[in-house]
């Protein structure tokens, strides 16, 4: 096991955390994302290479998953306890349902790629998150 270092995450709560929040897993300090949902090749300050990510099209299920649990008590609710007609609450719906999923997306991919490298997924199996750290 390798000494642990203050910037490494104890665990994949801190690495997930890092990640959704849109820094790096590894060391925290920088950015993960150049573009809304392009990961920055290599971490400016660790070194990391994110470019082994395979986040692909799990961030969007999260995303919609989310959105979908939401959104369905807030449709019964407006239905319920409102004399909206169908076409104003399905304006509403789609505005709350695109702003949620636009503000989804990047905090997923982020915690999908903090997860892989955590542990040691895809093209990080060679270097695992949690091996780094030294927890084991």
């Amino acid at each position: 096991m390798t000494a642990f270092s203050p910037d490494l995450p104890r665990s994949l709560g801190a690495a997930l955390g890092r990640g959704i929040a849109g820094h790096c897993p590894r060391c925290g300090a920088t950015h993960l994302f150049a573009r809304f949902l392009k990961p920055v090749p290599r971490c400016g300050l660790c070194g990391q290479d994110w470019t082994l990510h395979a986040a692909d099209d799990f961030p969007p299920y999260i995303a919609i998953l989310i959105t979908g649990h939401v959104m369905a008590p807030v449709m019964i609710l407006l239905g319920r306890n409102t004399d909206l007609s169908a076409l104003v609450m399905t304006a509403i719906a789609l505005v709350i349902a695109v702003v949620m999923l636009l503000g989804l997306l990047q905090p997923a991919k982020g915690g999908v790629i903090a997860l892989q490298w955590w542990l040691g997924m895809h093209g990080f199996a060679q270097r695992p998150g949690k091996v780094e750290a030294g927890v084991d």
